[in-house]
């Protein structure tokens, strides 16, 4: 089992996954400059979310984070922050190298995938709920 986290009224082990894929799934992580790039830059955002980022991944035209936080996180609040603000420096700085690829204002799809990840499955919660009423 996890190491469980405390706040002062709260024990806790929030963990997710979350994917982004870049507009029109097109392949700009061959780009060992942008992955770095980007993956310090999810870093330096998470930080000030007191997120832990656990893992990250480039696939070509994706990004998988594993990421855990405390139960105050505001979680559209910062994949929309995630998503805007290292979209527009990506842009800035590597705009050559995805002038043909990308254009308009926009460098991820707006949608995104995002679960969350525990110590059990989701069978060995309802098997426990289940048991827990028929006691």
């Amino acid at each position: 089992m996890n190491k469980l986290d405390k706040s002062q009224n709260a024990v806790f082990s929030l963990q997710y996954h979350f994917i982004s894929c870049v507009k029109y799934r097109q392949n700009v992580f061959n780009n060992e400059s942008i992955i770095d790039f980007l993956k310090s830059k999810v870093i330096e955002i998470s930080d000030k979310f007191d997120v832990e980022i656990l893992e990250q991944e480039c696939g070509v035209d994706h990004i998988h984070i594993l990421f855990k936080s405390k139960p105050t996180l505001d979680i559209t609040k910062y994949i929309n922050i995630l998503k805007g603000h290292t979209s527009r420096e990506i842009r800035k700085l590597f705009h050559n190298e995805l002038q043909e690829k990308l254009w308009g204002d926009s460098f991820w799809s707006p949608s995104y995938f995002l679960s969350t990840s525990g110590n059990v499955s989701l069978d060995v919660l309802k098997q426990y709920v289940d048991n827990h009423r028929k006691r």
